[in-house]
């Protein structure tokens, strides 16, 4: 895959909007535990950077998943984890299923807003018992009337706090685990900024190791009553749907790690350069020299893998293969090149406030998020045939 000047420049302009309107804020909004999600998403809205590829009736772009990569590449010039993957989440997580089966009048509603920068939005999927099974999840959503009325719980949802709404995977019948399943918009506030919609808690605001900036919560829903006409797509298919969509933000994982794991690499090598040990520098040691073209060549390894499964899903095939096995690197590598770079910063790598000790900890979130390195094995494993596939359900 090749970018093109097209692609080039919507990197420029994410670029000048990082430097200038995010990076210098990054450490308030690390200390802070949260971002101004409105404030940084209408921003990225109003340069049409939230919509590259939904479609032009919603204020979307209409361009192919290769510029939701170059975005999500881009994204890494931001210091710190918690910002890009709350972005990601807005771009690549809770808004593919909407886009593709949503009504009209539900993208109008509910997507051309958050394409705007105008709503901020979120993807309820994992329970306290459900995360990586998802078939497990308890969440119901019981008939009555024109409406759903849905009480359970979600943990571990970014941009939760300030979410203006939620694309909530919930059962809706009483069937086969995978078919019993189905996306509902449910609105979280009344208005942007509101009062969170009657029977809505947010239970907790959870305390991370990483991601400091991007806010996570644990949410109840006690009968909460929203329209049917909120279903995304046919009843009991909220489960496909949930599964296509992984593939971009698995994709979307992978390419989102690619520059940073660049900037651990070439900080440290400006690092060892300058810091002298017994007569000479860091980087005058082999095994410095050797560790770091190490860590260069399975980054640029990723980079080959995830811009093949792109191109390939562009394409319209199916890449559940390529990208869990670019997803399954991707949360390697986060923890790999951050740990391997530390170790060569030594006392000043091991401080809290260093980009480095920062990259150490946000990148540990990449093997659990979006399906752990776990689940991302018994994927591959179940396509090469190596592990037997459990029978359709009836």
């Amino acid at each position: 895959m090749q970018f093109t000047h097209e692609h080039r420049e919507v990197q420029k302009s994410l670029k000048r909007l990082i430097d200038q309107e995010i990076n210098p804020h990054v450490d308030e909004w690390e200390e802070a535990g949260i971002f101004p999600a409105h404030e940084v998403f209408k921003k990225l809205g109003s340069l049409g950077l939230l919509g590259l590829t939904k479609p032009e009736a919603y204020g979307g772009a209409g361009l192919d998943y290769s510029f939701s990569l170059a975005m999500a590449e881009t994204l890494g010039h931001i210091h710190c984890g918690g910002v890009p993957m709350a972005i990601g989440v807005q771009t690549d997580m809770c808004t593919p299923a909407l886009a593709r089966f949503g009504s009209p009048e539900l993208c109008q509603e509910f997507l051309a807003p958050a394409v705007a920068g105008d709503m901020v939005g979120c993807i309820g999927v994992s329970e306290p018992g459900a995360g990586s099974d998802v078939s497990a999840i308890k969440s119901q959503a019981r008939k009555d009337g024109d409406d759903y009325l849905i009480s359970g719980q979600k943990m571990w949802i970014t941009n939760s706090l300030q979410a203006d709404w939620m694309c909530m995977l919930v059962n809706t019948g009483e069937g086969p685990a995978h078919r019993n399943k189905s996306l509902v918009m449910v609105p979280m506030r009344q208005g942007r900024g509101g009062q969170l919609t009657k029977g809505i808690e947010v239970a907790k605001k959870i305390r991370k190791i990483g991601m400091n900036s991007s806010d996570t919560g644990l949410i109840y829903f006690d009968q909460v009553r929203v329209p049917q006409r909120n279903r995304i797509g046919a009843e009991g298919q909220g489960f496909v749907y949930q599964m296509q969509q992984f593939q971009e933000e698995r994709l979307w994982a992978a390419a989102s790690t690619l520059q940073g794991l660049n900037n651990c690499i070439q900080d440290t090598i400006g690092w060892a350069q300058e810091r002298r040990l017994f007569g000479a520098t860091l980087a005058d040691q082999q095994w410095v020299q050797f560790k770091l073209a190490e860590m260069k060549t399975e980054v640029e390894a990723l980079r080959a893998l995830t811009y093949r499964a792109c191109e390939l899903y562009v394409q319209g095939q199916d890449v559940t293969e390529l990208a869990s096995m670019a997803k399954l690197m991707a949360g390697r590598l986060n923890r790999s090149v951050p740990d391997g770079c530390l170790q060569f910063w030594g006392g000043m790598g091991y401080a809290w406030e260093s980009r480095i000790s920062r990259a150490y900890r946000d990148g540990r979130l990449a093997s659990i998020g979006g399906g752990a390195d776990e689940v991302m094995l018994g994927i591959l494993s179940k396509i090469m045939g190596i592990a037997k596939r459990k029978p359709a359900p009836d």
